[in-house]
């Protein structure tokens, strides 16, 4: 995946935000933050659908962090062509990549510990695509 990434939050995703940030910035990716630039009260589908937009004309993959991760995710997915998936464990950052190719990675702060979120955003960022018989099943995705 690219070495450029886009990230954006909630209020209750900012200081985890803030930890991926400088995590992948000391890690060699280039990291658009897309807001908010601070922790007051926002509305996450804002911060969801400015990152959504991002991945979608720059074809980078991104990041959304809000308490839990499910309204981010949520809001993500209603942009065609995105393919959010909300990873709480190795095996889902790992498979969501491989199988679903999915660009944008969701996290929810009040559930996912930072370290944790450090090697999720890892994995994922650095996972590819394995095609073949995924990619048509990607293809059917999308309501028709």
């Amino acid at each position: 995946m690219s070495k450029i990434v886009c990230i954006g939050s909630d209020h209750a995703g900012f200081a985890l935000k803030e930890v991926l940030v400088n995590y992948l910035n000391g890690h060699g990716y280039t990291v658009e933050d897309l807001g908010p630039a601070a922790a007051s009260s926002c509305d996450y589908p804002d911060f969801a659908h400015k990152v959504c937009r991002k991945v979608l004309s720059d074809s980078i993959p991104g990041i959304l962090i809000c308490g839990t991760g499910i309204g981010m995710s949520m809001a993500a997915n209603r942009h065609e062509g995105i393919r959010a998936a909300l990873c709480t464990n190795e095996f889902h950052a790992r498979a969501t990549r491989q199988h679903n190719n999915a660009n944008v990675l969701c996290l929810g702060e009040r559930v996912t510990g930072p370290g944790v979120a450090m090697e999720l955003a890892r994995i994922f960022l650095e996972t590819p695509f394995e095609g073949g018989r995924h990619q048509r099943r990607i293809d059917l995705i999308d309501a028709k």
